[in-house]
């Protein structure tokens, strides 16, 4: 076989330094996976190098495994005695085998986060910590940042300025010795012990920078300032370090990534030869072009120009729908168009977006119209934990009897209900023959009587305080919208505060108000009847788990965790400003920058289709919003895109950013003088209320109202069995009977 064969001069280059420092800077698409495994079978098969000699280290377990199912291809039976794999994999190895020196164990157990949270939550109690003042998991995010710079407990009690910070290092100390006596490392600790068995013992270290005469790194822009140090520390003799990556697709610095450390390679390694794969095999010409223009206005970054050999392809397709439920509309029925035409099938297309809250109107778009879809790396909104939380208050609500919604939330936040109590509770209200809630009912009863109950002390006024609770949230729902009963629950049950104090809060929170968004939709009905409509259909959008997992099926998947994946059509919804860029980024310069990094992914996931989506006005973090399309949209060059629907066909960008001056706002609301390709070509069908229709997966239904939206009619009609549901009539299919 010819390792040079299929490698373009380049990436032949890449393959062929293998003295010394290298830096490869490989655009999207431009073959840097085939550049790694050739010059590994380069190093084996030409050079003579000993497999065992050669360290590669990826990101990712799926990587690893498909680097060297490759590797075996082109030098077979050499895979076992390379090492590649993830950092933390090879870590570990390391520390069993010498972790020994720093009285590390090799049975050492591996803590994964679960685990971690419950080791915080044990050293708070044993301190006297109250979670609800000092929130665990802001307290592990601490532990861990603070693990990823190699700062031990000694280290960060020292340096302590706040009150948090001095209440973090009594955690962080008690955390490891618990760690120690259980002998067990949480994934941070391998990284950072294994630098700091390589800091303390130089022997240790240097049998390791004996053995490994090449050290390879892939997605080196990802890497954080232990990992940095790890490659540093183990290619220190021999030099040969060779690292692949590309700053424009530096997204992670929430996770500590740090982009100074491929920024700043040459300034280490100022002998460090760079090469750039600038050829692109993935994308057409206009998606190129398109992504070059984005990324080209940051500022931070080593400069590329991006070329490729295929066609020129189709230009960019910019939609500006009216709202995100149009928006989803659009994309759906895109979708099918282009399936029906037997070019696409629907594995090929796929729709990302910035937020996890956003795929919940995609989700309900996709279910209703029956396209089969996939949420890749993720959870589907309504199975997301906080999302499951919010709904089992209001399953309790609606039902008290159901006993494995009030056991989710009893203790959720924390209220001093332990797994003990609530066990025994359990086991009481089995004896009496009652359902979980009517015990506690019986034991509020009991304490008022001055009554011996099973539950003395703190359990038992904590379940007491819970019944009374859930007894009002009943009372109120009697008589309340939705809307307000959702913001009552969420604020008087303590879950908004616990959510906001979670390091991931904002996001979480932000899932919250998309499900208040959702609650909105039926505040019109009598309070009961809107609380039994709303989890009616959360039960419909949620039962998704009968498709067949083998189906060719759309993808839903957020930007960041498109990175490394293509598509042959990719859809990204939701380009406006205060979502992309989001609104917690635009005015932090960097922060910024890296999301038109996220941007620029996205595109680049494309391989012959691009469509770029705004909504005119959004239900964003439970408000409507009227948010300008994005900044990034100006940077594209008008002959690349087109828009469809009531624009000319030659009509491009920057006419005012796609129509946003075609918008007028009166008295505060927007009002679009036009309609989007996403209402072309409405059927003529007149309906009124009070007539029968049928759709083909709701069935037959009354029409309750039909209402003029823009170019479109939004009929609402009552299906039997299904519930309310409204619907565009441009794209319901429904049948007059």
């Amino acid at each position: 076989m010819d390792i040079f064969a299929e490698l373009n001069p380049a990436q032949k280059q890449a393959v062929e330094a293998i003295k010394g420092p290298v830096l490869i800077l490989a655009g999207p698409g431009s073959g840097k996976t085939r550049v790694i495994t050739q010059r590994i079978a380069y190093l084996v098969r030409v050079v003579g190098i000993s497999p065992r000699r050669i360290l590669a280290v990826t990101f990712t377990n799926k990587a690893a495994k498909e680097m060297g199912e490759r590797l075996e291809k082109l030098v077979p039976g050499s895979v076992k005695e390379l090492t590649v794999g993830t950092f933390h994999a090879i870590c570990a190895k390391i520390l069993r085998i010498d972790g020994k020196a720093i009285g590390i164990e090799p049975e050492f157990v591996i803590y994964d986060g679960d685990d971690q949270m419950a080791v915080i939550k044990k050293c708070m109690q044993e301190l006297n910590l109250d979670p609800k003042q000092h929130a665990p998991q802001a307290i592990a995010a601490a532990i861990s940042n603070s693990k990823s710079k190699t700062i031990s407990a000694a280290d960060y009690t020292r340096r302590s300025r706040s009150y948090f910070e001095e209440v973090v290092g009594r955690v962080y100390e008690r955390y490891e010795l618990l760690l120690n006596q259980s002998k067990a490392l949480d994934f941070d600790d391998l990284l950072m012990k294994t630098v700091l068995l390589f800091r303390k013992h130089p022997e240790v270290l240097a049998k390791y920078q004996e053995r490994y005469i090449h050290v390879m790194v892939d997605e080196f822009q990802d890497t954080n300032m232990v990992q940095y140090e790890l490659v540093k520390q183990i290619g220190e003799k021999y030099r040969n370090i060779c690292v692949v990556g590309d700053p424009d697709q530096s997204i992670y610095s929430w996770r500590s990534a740090d982009l100074r450390n491929i920024l700043s390679f040459e300034h280490d390694y100022p002998d460090a030869k760079v090469i750039l794969l600038e050829q692109n095999y993935r994308s057409t010409k206009m998606i190129l072009e398109t992504a070059s223009n984005v990324i080209s206005v940051n500022q931070k970054r080593k400069a590329k120009k991006l070329w490729t050999e295929n066609a020129a392809g189709e230009r960019i397709v910019l939609v500006e729908a009216y709202t995100e439920q149009e928006e989803a509309q659009f994309v759906v029925r895109e979708i099918e168009t282009q399936a029906a035409k037997g070019k696409f099938k629907p594995g090929d297309f796929a729709v990302m977006y910035r937020t996890n809250a956003q795929s919940r109107v995609l989700e309900e778009a996709f279910i209703r119209y029956g396209v089969p879809y996939r949420l890749v790396a993720g959870t589907r909104f309504y199975e997301r934990r906080e999302v499951k939380d919010v709904i089992a208050y209001f399953r309790l609500i609606q039902n008290p009897q159901d006993s494995v919604s009030l056991q989710r939330i009893i203790n959720v936040p924390g209220r001093g209900i332990g797994s003990t109590t609530v066990a025994k509770l359990s086991g009481w209200a089995s004896s009496l023959g009652a359902s979980v809630y009517d015990a506690m009912r019986l034991l509020v009863d009991l304490k008022q009587k001055k009554e011996e109950t099973p539950f003395d002390g703190r359990a038992g006024d904590a379940l007491a305080r819970f019944s009374q609770m859930a007894a009002d949230f009943v009372d109120k729902s009697q008589n309340t919208n939705l809307v307000e009963l959702f913001d009552f629950v969420v604020e008087s049950s303590g879950y908004k505060t616990f959510t906001l104090n979670d390091p991931d809060g904002a996001e979480r929170w932000e899932n919250i108000l998309e499900l208040r968004t959702a609650a909105a939709q039926y505040k019109d009905l009598t309070p009961r009847e809107s609380l039994a409509a709303f989890l009616e259909s959360v039960a419909l959008v949620s039962d998704v788990d009968g498709y067949d997992a083998t189906m060719d099926r759309v993808t839903l998947i957020t930007l960041h965790q498109a990175k490394g994946l293509e598509f042959p059509v990719v859809f990204i919804v939701g380009v406006e400003e205060k979502l992309l860029p989001h609104m917690r980024s635009i005015d932090d310069p960097d922060q910024l920058e890296e999301e038109r990094r996220l941007f620029y992914v996205g595109i680049t996931r494309a391989k012959m289709r691009l469509y770029l989506l705004h909504a005119f006005r959004r239900s964003f973090q439970g408000q409507s919003t009227v948010n300008p399309p994005s900044r990034f949209l100006e940077d594209i060059p008008k002959h690349l895109v087109t828009t469809p629907g009531w624009q000319k066909e030659e009509t491009k960008v920057s006419d005012a950013v796609f129509a946003w001056n075609r918008v007028k706002v009166e008295n505060g609301e927007g009002e679009k003088e036009a309609s989007t390709a996403a209402t072309a070509g409405i059927p003529t069908i007149d309906l009124k209320a009070g007539d029968r229709v049928r759709h083909s997966s709701f069935g037959e239904g009354v029409v309750v109202s039909n209402k003029k939206v823009k170019a479109d009619n939004e009929i609402t009609v009552a299906f039997s069995g299904q519930g309310i549901k409204k619907l565009l009539l441009s794209l319901a299919r429904l049948e007059k009977i």
